[in-house]
């Protein structure tokens, strides 16, 4: 499988580039549009047919680029059908199987950090959102976030993942590109085993962050799959 995993700085966000290489089907999760040019060039370079843009969830730090990566390359925009956009051209739901090539990503969904959080699993990986993080989470004080709930994915659902799986978060902020789910088990501060669902949401009600910076542009964009409105 062709795999790449991008970064755009200023929200410190993942994008992760699929493709079969037989066929030249691709994917991309996560992508943010200031980041497009360079994201459709890889795909042009390699020749790929982008098949499906898939978001994790309804981001409130950047910007998608379904909408204009849907215009641009004719690719199927995806996200949970607990977002309820109507912009969306596929609404996931549990179980679901995203298709390219002779791979298949299944989705998981993983309420906590919002109401549409979506993990993606392949069989070595796992592509975790803000649902998991590197020795971390997501917030879960806005987007009818829940704490209990995330809590509850993550143990339930991620921690059930064969040890050795691959954690590949939609964000990082120290540096890290990757660990595994054994590896969060032991070391995520926030939801290691022997850490009880009392202690982690008392730990999210203290946390105290800050509004996203670009909450205000971000989540209207997001929730029109990304397409902005026109400037008069």
């Amino acid at each position: 499988m062709l795999f790449h995993q991008l970064f755009e700085p200023e929200s410190s966000t993942y994008t992760y580039l699929l493709a079969d290489p037989a066929t030249r089907e691709a994917i991309l999760i996560d992508p943010v549009i200031d980041t497009i040019e360079r994201d459709i060039k890889l795909i042009q370079e390699y020749g790929l047919d982008l098949k499906y843009v898939c978001d994790t969830h309804v981001h409130a730090d950047h910007i998608t680029a379904a909408d204009e990566l849907r215009s641009r390359l004719g690719a199927k925009t995806c996200v949970s059908r607990n977002a309820s956009l109507p912009c969306a051209d596929i609404a996931l739901k549990d179980g679901d199987f995203v298709k390219f090539g002779a791979y298949s990503l299944k989705v998981l969904e993983t309420p906590g950090h919002s109401s549409c959080s979506l993990c993606f699993v392949l069989p070595d990986r796992v592509f975790t959102g803000d649902t998991l993080l590197v020795r971390g989470c997501g917030r879960t004080d806005f987007q009818n976030g829940s704490a209990e709930q995330l809590y509850d994915n993550v143990r339930e659902k991620l921690f059930a993942l064969p040890p050795e799986t691959i954690v590949y978060p939609a964000h990082d902020y120290k540096g890290h590109t990757s660990s595994s789910i054994a590896m969060e088990k032991v070391h995520n501060p926030r939801l290691k085993d022997g850490v009880s669902r009392e202690e982690f949401v008392k730990i999210m009600a203290d946390l105290g962050l800050p509004v996203p910076k670009k909450l205000h542009e971000a989540l209207p964009a997001n929730l029109a799959c990304g397409k902005r409105p026109a400037v008069s």
